[in-house]
């Protein structure tokens, strides 16, 4: 990968119209404005069309805004953020955010900043990243030129994250960008430059102050980037994930005790989420592949008689999922709950993945797993770590027969999420009944006799099994 030098005019990035429009509103207010990060940076990386555009203002960023929009021909509204001097408008499916140059300083206990009117120069210092600091100039004498005071292009060519100014100083000021340093060298394939690095180790203990909203939305880009363990290693490496994510540090090592020892579930996990990244950009089901182990730490125990063992680790894990969640204030709604599932039943198609699969078992699977069946066993096929190429290949074999077992059975019996064909009332009107235990031992006894296959999923049968159930409970057909 190579760039032009920074001497050289870009105006071929700025083709679409809206660039001329900036510039013309810029000269009209007499200010001088600049396109500056993640755009140029996208561009630059042939990362594709970008739908976000930051514009620097050296003077207000919110008049430019409102000048931008009169000159616009639909006059698009303007978002003002006055707490933060911004300003935002919607154009031709773009978000363009406007804001003066400025120049920052921090207090200790706070990543918010105390803001003074600045150069671009400022600005460029108080960005993330050297290659997040390129600026392309707008102004009509100089349009396209680009600006690169860091040499943001050479690290671009290099492949590397680091810092403009002291990595200290900026990770300190503001320590979401230790978070951010990660996620772009995760997202971009990059390297963090080995002194940024140390100085997020170095740092690593003010991620406190940072809210866990905002450490979730840096998560989830690492999660949902093409090989998220490159951000998990890189977080266990500084230290940050055992402040984020204690429960997947605690999965870390292997222990042996009478020379009996166990894989190491963390490394495991990282492998199991890429393996699963392969297969589907749901981030709620990398959720699940993230923390489907994570009730063996507190499960794990020594037998003589058989080793280490990991009893109950599901159900455990899926309780952690809720604190988990509660605690970095993730959504305590469907998402979670699938994700909860998700771990409580993540060793059920283990269980099915022998030769043989009985169809009463593939019944109890479906009924339980309901519409997400399908996540379920892509979950369990990227649970598929084994570096034996024959145990691999038996164990994928073995999978896809139960994916076909699935197929065969849902089409015949319909258990998907089904209702049994009788239901309470039924039931109180064959046996003149008041609400009563004997109402839902009659409905168990019924979709145990379903999943079993022991009577088909259809009323007529349902409802012989209801009065031969009932005779026995010593109930009397009314």
């Amino acid at each position: 990968m190579s760039f032009a030098i920074s001497e050289m005019n870009h105006e071929q990035v700025l083709k679409h119209p809206i660039f001329k429009t900036i510039s013309q509103s810029a000269k009209e207010l007499n200010v001088d404005s600049y396109v500056i990060g993640g755009f140029v940076r996208d561009y630059f990386l042939d990362r594709g069309s970008h739908k976000d555009i930051d514009i620097v203002a050296i003077g207000s960023g919110i008049e430019l805004a409102k000048q931008v929009s009169k000159n616009l021909p639909n006059k698009p509204k303007v978002q003002i953020f006055k707490t933060y001097g911004t300003a935002m408008l919607r154009y031709d499916d773009i978000e363009i955010e406007f804001v003066g140059a400025r120049k920052e300083s921090y207090n200790e206990d706070s990543r918010n900043p105390i803001i003074e009117n600045g150069t671009l120069e400022d600005d460029q210092n108080r960005r993330d990243f050297t290659i997040n600091a390129l600026a392309l100039d707008l102004s009509e004498e100089n349009y396209g030129r680009l600006l690169d005071p860091f040499k943001g292009i050479e690290d671009l060519n290099r492949q590397i994250i680091r810092t403009p100014l002291n990595p200290d100083i900026t990770y300190s000021d503001d320590p979401l960008r230790m978070m951010r340093a990660i996620r772009f060298a995760t997202q971009l394939g990059f390297t963090i430059e080995e002194e940024s690095l140390q100085a997020i180790k170095r740092n690593k203990d003010r991620i406190k102050i940072i809210t866990n909203e905002r450490i979730v939305v840096e998560l989830n880009k690492i999660l949902e980037s093409k090989k998220p363990s490159v951000g998990f290693l890189l977080l266990e490496k500084t230290g940050l994930l055992d402040h984020i994510l204690p429960e997947l540090t605690a999965l870390k090592g292997i222990d042996e005790v009478e020379g009996q020892t166990h894989k190491d579930n963390f490394y495991h996990t990282l492998e199991v989420v890429d393996n699963i990244s392969k297969n589907t950009e749901d981030v709620w089901l990398r959720w699940a592949a993230l923390l489907h182990d994570i009730g063996k730490a507190p499960t794990k125990k020594f037998s003589k008689k058989v080793g280490w063992t990991f009893h109950g680790h599901e159900f455990e894990g899926s309780k952690m999922v809720y604190r988990l969640f509660k605690r970095l204030k993730m959504p305590l709604n469907d998402k979670m709950k699938f994700v909860q599932k998700m771990v409580f039943m993540s060793s059920r198609p283990i269980a099915l993945s022998d030769d043989y699969v009985t169809d009463s078992a593939v019944r109890r699977l479906i009924f339980d797993a309901g519409d997400y069946v399908e996540d379920l066993m892509t979950l369990c096929e990227a649970d598929i770590t084994t570096k034996n190429p024959n145990k691999f290949n038996k164990y994928h074999n073995n999978f896809k027969l139960v994916r076909q077992k699935i197929v065969e059975v849902e089409e015949r019996d319909h258990i998907r999420n089904f209702q049994p064909p009788i239901s309470g009332e039924d039931i109180m009107k064959a046996f003149n009944l008041k609400p009563s235990k004997e109402i839902g031992m009659i409905k168990e006894t019924i979709k145990e006799a379903i999943l079993e296959g022991d009577i088909p999923n259809e009323y007529e049968a349902a409802y012989d099994l209801m009065l031969k159930e009932g005779e026995r409970l010593g109930l009397v057909k009314v």
